[in-house]
C-alpha cells in the first residue's frame, strides 16, 4: 500500500502543476485547444463542410459554424450510430451515452471518442482525487474501497461495432482492469439495469468493504444509504465506514441535501467535494475546500463559448470567449469537443464567480425556470431561498418542482411548489413566508412582480407524500443516477403529472 501511495503522490503532485498552468495561461490554453481541434477535424465530412483547413481565429470559427443543439446535430449522429465514420471526428465513434435530460423524454445518444474518455473524463474523474489530495495530504481513501453510484442503463448494443449506455456505464465498461481492485461494487452489479433491485444490491455487497469515499448524485446516494442503514440496523454511516472521508458529487445542487448527509455521516472528518460533470463532458471541480465554486478544466480538450441568457432565442447570437466574459452574468455554456460536439449548446446555465482563475457556479437550465409573468425565476434562486427558508423553519427537503399557476378561471396568477419534505416544517404558512420573501431578497423581478400581489400572489406550497417524486419517476421509466427532477418549469406538465402520481401514493 506504501507504493501506491507514493505513486499516487507523485501523479498527484504532477498533475496539480499543470492544472497551475492552465489557470496561469487559460485563454492561450484554450486557444492551443481549438487549433487541436480543428487539425483533428479538417478532413472529416463536418470538416469539408465548414472548411476548418481555412480557420485560424476563434472569430471564424464561431462565424462560419451555427450554435448547435441535440436536433442539429441528430442527423450526423444517426449516421454515426449505424456505422459511419469520419463524419463529426476524426477517430472512430464507437460508444454513446444516453442522455434523457430533464426537459424532454426523448433519449439523446451523446458521441463519446477514445479521446473524449481518455482526455476527458478518465482526467476529471483523476483531477478530482489530485485535487482532493491536495487539500488534505494526510488522506487514507487508498487505503480502502471506492464506491461509484452509476447510472441505471447497461451496455447495450446498437449494431456489432457500437454501443449505448448511461455514461457511468461507459466509463465503468472501460476502466483499466487495476480500478477494479479499488471499486465496490463489481460490474455485473454496478451495470444492472433494474434501480430498485440494483440498490438492494449495491448495498449489500458494500457494506463489508471499508468504503473511504463515495462518488454519486445526491438523490440516489441518499437512497442508498438508508438502504445500507435499514439493512444493518446502524444508526448511521459512520457505523457501517469508519474510515468514510469524502463524498464526491454533481449532477443537481448539493445544498438541499446537506444537512441530510450530515445527519447520515455525523463525523467531524467528513468532506464534501462538488464536480460539475454531464453527459457531454467533465466541466468544473471545486478545488477550494472553503468555497462551493467550480474550477473551469480548461484542459480537456473543449473548448468553452458563452452565450448571455437573454440572448439565446435570438437569431446568429454573438458568443463570448473566455477572455470576454464578466462576472455575475448569466450564460448558456456551449462547447466544442474532442467527441464532434461542435457549438453545442447543453442547456446549462452558468455564471463566473472569478476571472483569476476561472470559478464558476451552475445557475440552472436554460429551459428550466419560470418567466410566466417576467419574473424570470431560476433555479438557483429556487435553490438558494428553500435553504434559507428550510434553515429557518428547521426543516430539510427531499425533493422539489415548481410550476406557475396562470391567470384563468378566476385564479390568482403564483407559482406552485411541490415538495416532499425529510422533516417538514411546523408551520406551512411560515415556510411558504420565508421562501417568499428570500426569493424577493435573490430576485428583484420576482420581487417587482410580487408588489403588493398586483401580478404575483403568494407562492403555494404542497407539501407531498413520501416517495412521490420516486415514484413519478418510476412511472416514467427513468429511475437511476442521471434522472433528475425537474426543479422549475414554465409549463404545468411536469407538475401536474406528479400531482396526479401523488393521489395515487
Amino acid at each position: 500500500m506504501a507504493l501506491i501511495n507514493s505513486v499516487l503522490s507523485w501523479i498527484i503532485k504532477k498533475r496539480i502543476h499543470q492544472i497551475e498552468l492552465f489557470m496561469k495561461y487559460p485563454h492561450e490554453v484554450q486557444q492551443e485547444w481549438l487549433k487541436k481541434l480543428i487539425f483533428s477535424t479538417k478532413d472529416t465530412e463536418w470538416g469539408l463542410l465548414y472548411d476548418y483547413k481555412s480557420i485560424i481565429k476563434p472569430e471564424q470559427f464561431k462565424d462560419r459554424l451555427p450554435i448547435n443543439d441535440y436536433n442539429s446535430l441528430k442527423p450526423y449522429i444517426d449516421r454515426l450510430m449505424r456505422g459511419e465514420q469520419n463524419i463529426l471526428w476524426n477517430s472512430d465513434i464507437k460508444w454513446f451515452a444516453k442522455s434523457s435530460g430533464t426537459t424532454s423524454d426523448k433519449s439523446k445518444f451523446i458521441p463519446v471518442s477514445e479521446e473524449s474518455l481518455e482526455e476527458c473524463h478518465f482526467k476529471g474523474g483523476k483531477d478530482m482525487l489530485s485535487i482532493f489530495c491536495n487539500n488534505y495530504p494526510d488522506t487514507k481513501i487508498f487505503d480502502g474501497r471506492s464506491l461509484a453510484l452509476g447510472g441505471s442503463h447497461k451496455i447495450n448494443e446498437f449494431n456489432s461495432d457500437s454501443y449505448y449506455g448511461d455514461l457511468s456505464a461507459i466509463i465503468i465498461q472501460n476502466l483499466p482492469f487495476w480500478a477494479e481492485f479499488q471499486r465496490v461494487p463489481n460490474k455485473t452489479i454496478a451495470l444492472m439495469d433494474e434501480w430498485e433491485s440494483k440498490i438492494e444490491k449495491m448495498a449489500m455487497a458494500t457494506i463489508e468493504h471499508d468504503v473511504t469515499n463515495i462518488s454519486g448524485v445526491p438523490s440516489w446516494t441518499l437512497l442508498l444509504l438508508k438502504k445500507i442503514l435499514e439493512i444493518t440496523g446502524k444508526q448511521n454511516i459512520n457505523e457501517v465506514w469508519g474510515n468514510l472521508e469524502v463524498y464526491f458529487h454533481g449532477g443537481v445542487s448539493f445544498l438541499p441535501y446537506h444537512e441530510q448527509f450530515k445527519q447520515l455521516i455525523p463525523s467531524s472528518k467528513m468532506n464534501y467535494l462538488e464536480t460539475y460533470n454531464a453527459t457531454e463532458g467533465f466541466f468544473g471541480i471545486q478545488d477550494n475546500p472553503n468555497s462551493d465554486e467550480l474550477l473551469l478544466m480548461l484542459d480537456y480538450g473543449i473548448y468553452y463559448e458563452f452565450l448571455p441568457v437573454e440572448l439565446v432565442d435570438t437569431e446568429n447570437p454573438k458568443t463570448y470567449s473566455l477572455e470576454q466574459v464578466s462576472k455575475d452574468v448569466n450564460y448558456a455554456l456551449i462547447i466544442s469537443t474532442n467527441a464532434g460536439l461542435w457549438r453545442y449548446m447543453i442547456g446549462d446555465t452558468v455564471k463566473f464567480t472569478s476571472l483569476n482563475p476561472f470559478r464558476i457556479k451552475i445557475t440552472g437550465r436554460t429551459k428550466n425556470y419560470i418567466n410566466a409573468f417576467g419574473e424570470e425565476l431560476i433555479v438557483d434562486n429556487a435553490i438558494n431561498a428553500l435553504a434559507i427558508a428550510c434553515e429557518k423553519s428547521n426543516s430539510s427537503i427531499v425533493e422539489f418542482t415548481a410550476a406557475p399557476i396562470f391567470l384563468e378561471d378566476g385564479k390568482n396568477a403564483s407559482h406552485e411548489w411541490l415538495i416532499e419534505f425529510d422533516k417538514e416544517p411546523e408551520s406551512i404558512e411560515y415556510f411558504t413566508e420565508i421562501l417568499d420573501n428570500a426569493l424577493k431578497s435573490l430576485n428583484s423581478d420576482y420581487e417587482t412582480k410580487r408588489y403588493r400581489s398586483l401580478i404575483l400572489h403568494l407562492p403555494i406550497i404542497r407539501p407531498m407524500p413520501k416517495n412521490t417524486f420516486y415514484n413519478w419517476l418510476k412511472s416514467k421509466d427513468k429511475l437511476g443516477g442521471q434522472h433528475k427532477v425537474p426543479r422549475l418549469s414554465n409549463e404545468r406538465i411536469y407538475i401536474e403529472e406528479i400531482l396526479n402520481i401523488s393521489k395515487l401514493v
